[in-house]
């Protein structure tokens, strides 16, 4: 239903002194400069991959640095995302979850962590990690993510809660979402009117038709041609 990009990017492996000097330190004087060249090597081979979109060899490239340096979780990461990027999302979860095994709080992990799972139809460990997620960023439409999961799995108490956090959160107003239409466009959606929505698909669930109308058309005063709202109207006309 809805369709939202997340900013997941494949992390940039510049080279940074610390790297440098952890590769260093684990071997000899005598293959310090051949420490710090096979990084260089990987580091380049991974960068040209990535920009000729040669996915195999960035993986293969990332793989080696992992094996290498298992230590900087940068090179981790990048295999997460990479894997999330091109749409491998039982590998991008797997990955992430073993992150965040060493590294619970690791914000990217726990947002590819959940994307992938719900994309695998994973749903209930999906919310929890966007419910993870939310208490380290505050992000709204993670929060919404997390509230209309919780919906779905008929967690209406849960889902109930999330709601009315994102009604009273401050920077609701700032917030717009993109839903699809039925002509395969998208429509920029305030994130109170999605919320609003919802709150109505949750009271229609629970067989309280005049609640549910009632949220729909609240939806529908903050924007007047929000499709999926006024389809959520006939729904519940029909019932």
């Amino acid at each position: 239903m809805l369709k939202q990009k997340f900013f997941l990017a494949v992390l940039t492996l510049a080279m940074t002194g610390a790297v440098v000097a952890n590769a260093q330190e684990a071997k000899p004087d005598s293959t310090k400069t051949a420490g710090a060249q096979e990084l260089k090597e990987d580091e380049r081979i991974y960068a040209r991959a990535l920009r000729y979109n040669d996915v195999t060899v960035a993986k293969n490239a990332l793989f080696r640095l992992i094996e290498k340096y298992p230590q900087d979780l940068r090179y981790i990461e990048a295999l997460a995302s990479l894997y999330y990027e091109y749409e491998q999302y039982s590998s991008s979860a797997l990955v992430a979850l073993d992150l965040l095994k060493i590294d619970d709080d690791n914000i990217a992990a726990l947002e590819i962590a959940a994307v992938s799972l719900e994309n695998i139809g994973a749903i209930e460990r999906s919310v929890s990690y966007y419910e993870s997620l939310y208490l380290l960023t505050n992000d709204l439409f993670t929060l919404y993510k997390a509230a209309y999961l919780q919906y779905g799995l008929k967690r209406f108490t849960e889902a109930d809660n999330s709601i009315k956090m994102l009604l009273s959160a401050r920077k609701i107003d700032e917030v717009k979402l993109n839903f699809p239409k039925k002509d395969n466009t998208q429509q920029e959606v305030p994130l109170r009117a999605a919320v609003l929505n919802l709150k109505g698909l949750m009271a229609l669930e629970q067989n309280n038709k005049a609640e549910a109308l009632v949220q729909f058309n609240e939806a529908l005063k903050i924007l007047p041609d929000f499709e999926l709202a006024q389809e959520n109207i006939k729904t519940a006309n029909a019932k």
